[in-house]
């Protein structure tokens, strides 16, 4: 298994927006809130006595992963992957859409995408793709 630590490398000109929702827009009226726009994901990491687990579910697509991720990798790298594996999907599918929203309920992975230097060659290939 690899290890997840690299020289520092910056993102100084990120291809995505990191939006940060508070609990009101997203209860406070009914619908999707208007930042939430094109194809649409949620991801979510989990990690149980049998191991880890990233979850991808493209309400847009009509598609959903459960991908395993072994014993060793944190919720943090799940979420991580869980949103790498929505780009990838993303790409695959060749869509005309202009926009994509990928919907997490952890604020961690996003802050980490959303910083300019990083350490990990995971958060360093899903801030690429």
């Amino acid at each position: 298994m690899r290890v997840d630590i690299m020289r520092s490398v910056y993102n100084l000109e990120p291809k995505y927006r990191v939006t940060i929702l508070a609990r009101e827009e997203w209860t406070g009226s009914p619908g999707t809130p208007p930042v939430v726009k094109g194809l649409v994901w949620f991801t979510d990491g989990s990690r149980t006595v049998e191991g880890t687990e990233a979850g991808v579910c493209g309400q847009s697509v009509n598609r959903r992963l459960s991908i395993p991720l072994g014993k060793h990798a944190t919720v943090c790298q799940a979420e991580v992957y869980a949103i790498l594996a929505c780009a990838y999907e993303t790409e695959a599918q060749d869509l005309p859409e202009k926009y994509v929203s990928i919907c997490s309920v952890s604020q961690v992975p996003l802050k980490v995408l959303q910083a300019a230097k990083t350490t990990s060659p995971l958060v360093h290939l899903c801030q690429q793709t």
